[in-house]
């Protein structure tokens, strides 16, 4: 069973050896099966063959074109509050993937932490939920979650994040790579989103900007970064980021993306003594948090960080006797907001 980072290093090619590239091989011929699948029901919505369901509200998708996290949770956020704002009945629709039974997932808990006024609704069914926030909840606009590959409800803006560490997925689809789809997908967008863009320079920001407008020539282009905003503990109290700028501190977390973690962490200034890595949705339980704490205790540090999609699920201020705290980022857009913008507005009852 690979980490994240071993499979990143896998199919990047940054493990060698023998044993490394025969491993890619069988990943290679494991990709072809996945990929013919992902063309057939691509194909079949192209066709005609299946349809896409029309929502009687406005739908803004929010979505991928690789597995693992390119910030999708925060830009949620930021498009609801954008409507909720403006008096705009809003809800947040998603699969759930990853949750335990009777309770949301982790992005479910962490967005009723940050918009406690904005209904969560996880189905796989997803027409269904978009039914319910309407009839139900009276919603007059829905933000779909994670829904780029989801093409059975008919969406108004298709929003696509590229991680500007790796946007293309080691050009491979799955297992090989990360890639869900074939780039070439990424026509359907109305808008690319270039997350965490402020990693990369500004050269290599245009060059992904110039392969996307090839495939993508409508959709609009936006440059955005996940800047650190306050480090938070599950009771809710707030510190400076700055207060451990420079400090020894130890850190986990259990998402799709840990090098954007360990980016985010490298922001902040803090001195990591010690980095552990589970995987993606990871459901902690009472040994996990007993193997944190002890190796928490092992190192000589002053706190421990993980992100907030780790905190709501540990529930605790503390990993034996040090202190917990999440790294809460929020979205900065650093090129394309007006055009953005305009594009949400189309959506505001007059």
């Amino acid at each position: 069973m690979f980490s994240p980072s071993q499979f990143y290093a896998l199919v990047s090619g940054k493990k060698s050896g023998p044993m490394a590239g025969l491993a890619r091989l069988g990943l290679r011929v494991a990709e072809i099966p996945y990929g013919l699948a992902v063309w057939c029901r691509n194909r079949a919505y192209d066709s005609g063959r299946l349809r896409s369901h029309p929502c009687p509200v406005p739908v803004v998708s929010v979505g991928n074109l690789t597995l693992g996290g390119t910030g999708k949770t925060p830009m949620v956020e930021w498009i609801a509050r954008w409507f909720r704002d403006r008096g705009v009945r809003v809800a947040v629709i998603s699969r759930g993937y990853g949750g335990r039974a009777g309770q949301g997932n982790d992005e479910a808990m962490e967005l009723l932490h940050r918009l406690p006024d904005v209904p969560h609704i996880q189905n796989p069914d997803r027409l269904a939920a978009a039914r319910r926030a309407v009839v139900e909840l009276g919603c007059q606009a829905i933000v779909l979650d994670d829904a780029f590959q989801h093409r059975r409800m008919a969406r108004d803006l298709d929003l696509v994040l590229l991680d500007a560490l790796q946007p293309f997925g080691f050009e491979h689809l799955f297992p090989r790579g990360t890639l869900r789809e074939p780039i070439s997908g990424l026509r359907r967008a109305d808008c690319v989103v270039l997350s965490r863009a402020a990693a990369i320079e500004p050269s290599a920001r245009e060059a992904i900007r110039r392969r996307v407008a090839g495939l993508a020539p409508g959709a609009a282009w936006v440059e955005v970064d996940h800047t650190p905003q306050t480090l938070r503990n599950s009771s809710g109290q707030c510190r400076p980021i700055s207060s451990l700028t420079g400090r020894p501190v130890a850190a986990f977390c259990g998402i799709g993306n840990p090098a954007g973690f360990r980016h985010t962490l490298h922001e902040c200034g803090y001195r990591v003594m010690g980095f552990r890595e589970f995987a993606d949705h990871w459901g902690y339980t009472r040994v996990d948090i007993d193997s944190l704490a002890a190796w928490a205790a092992s190192l000589e540090v002053e706190a421990v960080v993980c992100t907030e999609k780790d905190l709501v699920k540990l529930k605790a201020d503390h990993l034996g006797a040090r202190p917990l705290w999440a790294v809460r980022v929020a979205v900065k857009f650093l090129a394309g907001q007006s055009e953005f913008v305009s594009r949400l507005e189309r959506f505001v009852p007059a």
